[in-house]
């Protein structure tokens, strides 16, 4: 099973890039972040007529999160538990059926700039209740994997120039805390444990010629449990993806899982 994620900064204007690549890739699984719709303006149509079931968390300009799947899904959950009343659409959560059922989750976690706002304090409380779920998925003792944008560089191995982001959410100790807290549970970087290139990112800014000059970071990931890290059998970025015509400004990060 070849599991994706990628945030494609509104679907609908890059639905011709996101069509193009799925069609040429046919992974069994696609998980997207920052589609910036309702569900009902997400184009599930395309990609239905290319073999994909659909489910859909959106929001009308922002967020949102989808997940498609060649596979039924079951056990569709919409919305991170913990907190009621949060009403930004970032979490998506399903099994995909099969043999092998394989639960996946569409993160798409909050950005948190500027740090000493609310919107720092967002983060790192959603990320908690990401923290506390995760535990939860870890007690059914399945194979599941919870990729996304996690916005949050790690180490200072996954940005070209580290120093750049010091003063970024994304950098700041809390939340590279916060990550491997969740990691701590018991969950494995796909990337890292497969591959673990230097230089390898996920996102690259359209400013400054971020992309030419290969000044990127890697921020999305995807994190297995110990029972879907038993079937890991790779995990590969679509870097080239930054260069074609009218591009998300992440690329697609594909994990394959022996199932």
């Amino acid at each position: 099973m070849r599991i994706a994620t990628w945030n494609v900064n509104s679907i609908n204007a890059r639905l011709a890039t996101v069509e193009k690549w799925v069609a040429q890739e046919q992974p069994d699984v696609v998980c997207m972040q920052e589609i910036k719709c309702i569900d009902e303006k997400f184009p599930a149509e395309t990609f239905e007529r290319l073999g994909y079931n659909v489910a859909v968390h959106g929001q009308k300009t922002y967020n949102g999160v989808a997940i498609l799947s060649k596979r039924p899904l079951e056990d569709v959950r919409r919305g991170l538990p913990g907190d009621e009343a949060d009403e930004q659409a970032r979490y998506l959560e399903a099994v995909v059926s099969g043999p092998k059922p394989v639960r996946v989750a569409a993160i798409y976690l909050p950005n948190g700039n500027p740090v000493a706002t609310e919107k720092f304090e967002y983060k790192l409380a959603w990320m908690k209740r990401l923290e506390a779920h995760a535990r939860e998925i870890l007690a059914y003792e399945e194979p599941c994997a919870l990729v996304g944008d996690y916005n949050v560089i790690a180490e200072p191995r996954d940005a070209e120039h580290p120093k750049d982001w010091d003063g970024d959410a994304l950098y700041q100790p809390q939340s590279r805390a916060a990550f491997r807290a969740l990691k701590w549970l018991g969950y494995t970087d796909a990337f890292l444990e497969a591959d673990g290139a230097s230089g390898a990112y996920t996102f690259w800014d359209y400013q400054a010629g971020a992309w030419p000059r290969n000044n990127g970071i890697r921020i999305d990931f995807a994190l297995l449990t110990p029972q879907a890290t038993d079937l890991l059998a790779g995990c590969v970025i679509h870097r080239d993806v930054r260069g074609w015509d009218k591009p998300s400004d992440h690329v697609p990060v594909v994990v394959e899982l022996t199932c």
